[in-house]
């Protein structure tokens, strides 16, 4: 019996190599993208921070414009208060021109705390 033998020329070669394509992105390309794409976060963080503080400035700014007219508008308030008092007394009391105190002279109450017992040296 006869021996098989390679054939002339011999055989073709093996591929013994994984035929893959190559992948997406390279390792400094993702990190080149990455580092891009923090610097664009940071400059708009730091455009934000900057930002929110200024309208913080402008909102403190126009609170402190807007406090005359707030404390006109509260004396106003008081005053009609105090004249819808006046007149739901004269309503209740009628004419009678009733006084918490008995005059009209303001007299400042003092309250002080005097020692009990003095000692000279």
């Amino acid at each position: 019996m006869p021996q098989d033998m390679p054939p002339a020329g011999g055989y073709d070669a093996v591929q013994y190599k994984r035929n893959l394509p190559p992948s997406a992105f390279k390792p400094k390309t993702l990190l080149a993208f990455g580092g891009l794409i923090m610097v664009y976060g940071w400059y708009h963080l730091f455009h934000g921070i900057r930002e929110q503080r200024e309208l913080a400035r402008e909102k403190m700014w126009s609170r402190i414009h807007l406090i005359p007219a707030l404390q006109a508008e509260e004396d106003r308030d008081l005053v009609r208060r105090h004249l819808a008092d006046v007149q739901r007394e004269k309503e209740l009391l009628g004419d009678k021109a009733v006084k918490a105190y008995h005059s009209d002279r303001y007299v400042r109450p003092t309250f002080a705390v005097t020692p009990g017992k003095i000692i000279k040296d």
